[in-house]
């Protein structure tokens, strides 16, 4: 019986055929994107690098004003003190510095109301809730001009922005205020409490201010702020009317504060 035997070349180029498969199926499998990578402790994730973030810069600083000494305008018919100081003086509300604006001798025009009317302020300052009297005498700091848009417009006569002497401002209509001084002129209440330590060592300097000063703390001892009753009101306007008689005749004060 003849028994056959496969061709040895055509085995061998089978087995050729098997092992070329499968190397390829080996290639195929490391390129396949199933397969996970290695862990790498070298290739562990690292904190991102913080980034210096440059400081917006702020913005610049209001250097504080200087007391004035001299017109803004000179020339014109009101002497005002610049408007920078205005603008400060109104948002401070210092009674102070109204003491050393009204002293004897300082350039800014005096006007008086011609009528009472309510204290508020254009301007945006803090204003006193109580109303301007009949009288009262004001610095002018400012003179409004309407705008008409170069017609003639009647009752159109501008405004002013005045400082009472309680150191608040206030806004009134031209109409409102005269220039002529009447016999006693009046002046806003000024508030002892709220004056500095130093302008009020000097104010107690003379005699009668210290009487009155003296009457006000026994007749106020008590009284919480904002509240009042006949006897303490009756000795607040006679230190304050002390107090601007010692102003207006030239008493001495310390010097007034840059404002901030």
């Amino acid at each position: 019986m003849h028994v056959a035997f496969p061709d040895p070349s055509r085995r061998r180029s089978a087995w050729c055929s098997v092992l070329g498969a499968a190397a390829i199926t080996l290639v195929l499998s490391g390129c396949g994107g199933s397969a996970e990578p290695a862990n790498d402790a070298s290739q562990a994730k690292k904190p991102a690098p913080k980034v210096d973030v440059a400081e917006s810069p702020e913005a610049p600083k209001e250097e504080p004003v200087a007391f004035p000494t001299a017109c803004a305008n000179e020339g014109s018919e009101l002497c005002v003190p610049p408007n920078a100081f205005v603008r400060r003086l109104c948002a401070a509300g210092m009674p102070e510095m109204a003491l050393a604006l009204f002293a004897k001798g300082t350039p800014w025009v005096r006007g008086y109301l011609a009528r009472a009317t309510e204290a508020w302020d254009a301007s945006g300052g803090p204003s006193s809730s109580n109303k301007l009297a009949f009288e009262e005498e004001v610095i002018i700091l400012e003179k409004r001009t309407p705008n008409t848009g170069g017609m003639v417009v009647s009752g159109a006569s501008g405004s002013y922005d005045v400082l009472r002497w309680n150191g608040s401002c206030a806004s009134l209509q031209a109409e409102e205020i005269r220039m002529r001084v009447p016999p006693e002129p009046l002046h806003a209440e000024i508030p002892w409490r709220k004056l500095d330590d130093n302008v009020q060592e000097a104010l107690i300097k003379d005699e009668k201010i210290a009487t009155r000063a003296a009457e006000q703390k026994k007749e106020c001892k008590g009284v919480s702020s904002g509240q009042t009753n006949a006897k303490c009101e009756k000795a607040q306007k006679a230190l304050g009317k002390a107090i601007v008689a010692f102003v207006r005749r030239g008493g001495a004060l310390p010097p007034p504060p840059a404002l901030p």
